[in-house]
């Protein structure tokens, strides 16, 4: 018997059931190669089918389902290459958006920047309020280099990168020092440096990305050693 519960405090059922599906994956209650269907897990967590349809979209564009159509859902372990393909496209935005903010952002547009970086340093002793400020001073950064578009891709690639797995301080990097990876660039776009700018972005997201590809292929290594 599968056991799922929803999470308290979704901002919506749908976020409730990927959060229930998520957690069922990493405990092992969901496993790879069986297929689940729709009415089963809407019955389990007590909610209609749309949420769960809506949730099961998410997660398949995360990569961790794939939807059997007229036959339900099967869990995909996620791969180390889910993340390098999220970092690569991150690479190719974030950047350059960053040189562009610090080339072009407004006054205004820098006071928020320089706001969400002071909320992420004093949040350092909170996981959960930093990760909303590590968010924030991403976006505005985003908004700041002047493509709407871009920002909102970057948006959504983080969001996926949230559902494949753990944050980076599981694999040792604590919050202090992803505060100090973001402390030169926002500093670079304060002082209007582009290619400092530029480059600190680039430095912060490879570092991520080896450090989230890593944390992935440990899981599966683990995982395969477990399995019968």
């Amino acid at each position: 018997m599968v056991l799922l519960a929803l999470p308290d405090g979704a901002p919506s059922l749908a976020e409730a059931v990927v959060g229930a599906v998520r957690s069922g994956i990493a405990a092992g209650e969901l496993v790879p190669d069986q297929t689940y269907s729709v009415y089963q897990l809407a019955d389990l967590l007590g909610v209609s089918r749309s949420p769960v349809r809506e949730a099961l979209l998410r997660l398949a564009e995360a990569g961790l389902v794939r939807i059997d159509r007229n036959r339900g859902f099967r869990v995909l372990k996620p791969q180390a290459r889910d993340i390098e393909e999220i970092f690569d496209l991150r690479l190719s935005l974030e950047p350059v958006a960053a040189r562009r903010a610090a080339e072009h952002a407004d006054d205004v547009e820098r006071d928020e920047i320089r706001e969400a970086f002071a909320a992420m340093c004093a949040a350092t002793g909170d996981e959960e309020r930093f990760w909303v400020a590590d968010h924030a001073v991403h976006d505005r950064l985003m908004h700041a280099g002047g493509n709407r578009r871009a920002a909102t891709i970057i948006e959504r690639l983080r969001a996926t990168t949230a559902l494949l797995g753990p944050p980076t301080t599981t694999a040792g990097r604590t919050l202090a020092e992803i505060r100090d990876e973001h402390e030169p660039i926002v500093t670079a776009i304060l002082r209007r440096d582009g290619d400092a700018a530029e480059q600190a972005m680039r430095d912060h997201l490879e570092h991520t990305g080896r450090l989230l590809a890593r944390s992935l292929a440990d899981l599966a290594r683990v995982s395969s050693s477990a399995e019968p």
